[in-house]
């Protein structure tokens, strides 16, 4: 039997990737020469809205991997190859549509002569010109590794459960937020530290620090959070929606301290690597930002509202346009880098957001309905099945249908993240 479908993750991952878009968006507009002041203010008070974007997709990742798979281990062959399929598939064909993208407006590609393909090949290791595909790479470790993680959250599940001086609750919290230090005090030497050593360490270590972003080891704690939301939803559900008063409290008061720090770290361009993800009160608002939406999702579940449908629209066609929303900034940047857009850049950017948004999710919509859009997009549709002619009939002639039991997958959908 099919577990039922959690409307709420669905939703999550829709909200995610609008906050990823509008992350890329606002970097295309607040470095250039001719923004004022008023506008970069106000493009950082934004940017630090969305800052909980790429975690909770590696969230969401360690939740449905976990939840798909709570009783049984996956065969590892059978597991690899459909993830292989589903999200390393889409990675390559991306990077390759990337890599031509750029090249093609260059004078140079067309001067004859073979390309340099040495810089294809580093784009699958390194991607820069589809810059945001650095997260598939980085994902992608956790569903090679995620047999490991899933023998060791079964032994900590056992010892959960054999414990007799505490709650299974109380040991469960616990566990995070020993898990929740380790990992901040891992993010104080990432942002402090580990520029250092770098400069202090041989080959291939020196590398490995310098691109440390592109590692599961930074981004552990989430998939952890996901495997406890995936093992006790219920209880996720009812935590977050109790603890939604603290996790506002929480937010704002680092959403004030975020664009201070920013602010008072900046010169006369704004330096958003401020806040980047790898620093510990970034992780904070993170953390605030994740439990809270969660919460707001929770409280919102049974009313069908418009809004939720969308979400949930957005959320299912979210893979393919996360691989394809970069292009269509680029499109944009095209039109617009010439322009002068003093005293602009604020609604520019919005109105790029919204163009980015719409055109980037119809775009992964029609490839998924494409042969072949497992390796374009990671959704796999399958063809709806033609009813006999008498099946037919006596479904016209029915007098009333069989309600549907509750919400369910839709049918040939691959859900990578």
């Amino acid at each position: 039997m099919k577990k039922p479908r959690i409307a709420e993750w669905t939703e999550l991952r829709g909200i995610a990737f609008l906050a990823i878009v509008m992350q890329h968006s606002i970097a295309e507009y607040i470095y250039r020469a001719d923004i004022e002041q008023p506008d970069s203010i106000m493009l950082t008070m934004i940017y630090h809205l969305t800052r909980f974007g790429t975690p909770t997709f590696v969230f969401l990742s360690g939740v449905l991997l976990f939840y798909h798979h709570r009783n049984t281990k996956p065969e590892y062959p059978r597991f690899i190859r459909k993830r292989f399929g589903d999200i390393y598939m889409p990675f390559v064909v991306w990077t390759l549509i990337y890599w031509l993208a750029v090249r093609i407006f260059t004078p140079a590609f067309w001067r004859g002569g073979i390309p340099d393909l040495r810089s294809l090949v580093r784009e699958l290791f390194i991607p820069q010109t589809g810059y945001h595909l650095w997260f598939v790479i980085m994902v992608f470790q956790f569903y090679i590794l995620f047999p490991l993680f899933w023998t060791g959250a079964k032994a900590i599940q056992r010892r959960i459960q054999n414990t007799s001086r505490f709650t299974p609750m109380q040991v469960i919290m616990g566990l995070i937020l020993f898990a929740a230090a380790l990992y901040a005090l891992l993010m104080q030497w990432s942002y402090y530290n580990m520029g250092g050593w770098t400069e202090s360490m041989s080959e291939p270590w020196s590398t490995l620090l310098q691109y440390r972003s592109y590692s599961w080891v930074m981004y552990w704690f989430y998939f952890l959070l996901g495997a406890v939301c995936a093992w006790s939803v219920n209880s996720w559900r009812s935590w977050t929606t109790k603890v939604l008063p603290w996790t506002i409290c929480l937010f704002i008061g680092m959403y004030i301290w975020l664009g201070y720090d920013v602010l008072r770290g900046s010169g006369d361009v704004v330096n958003l690597n401020i806040s980047t993800y790898l620093k510990p009160t970034t992780f904070l608002i993170i953390m605030a930002q994740m439990f809270m939406m969660y919460g707001f999702l929770v409280v919102m579940q049974g009313k069908d509202t418009r809004f939720q449908r969308l979400l949930s629209w957005i959320g299912r066609y979210s893979f393919g346009g996360y691989l394809v929303h970069a292009l269509v900034i680029y499109a944009i940047a095209y039109v617009t880098r010439p322009l002068q857009l003093s005293g602009w850049h604020l609604p520019v950017t919005l109105l790029s957001f919204l163009v980015t948004v719409g055109i980037a999710l119809a775009i992964s919509w029609a490839l998924s309905k494409l042969p072949g859009s497992r390796f374009t997009v990671g959704l796999m549709c399958k063809p709806r099945s033609i009813p006999n002619s008498s099946a037919a009939v006596d479904k016209r002639n029915s007098p009333e249908r069989t309600p549907s039991p509750g919400p369910t997958r839709s049918p040939g959908t691959s859900e990578p993240f």
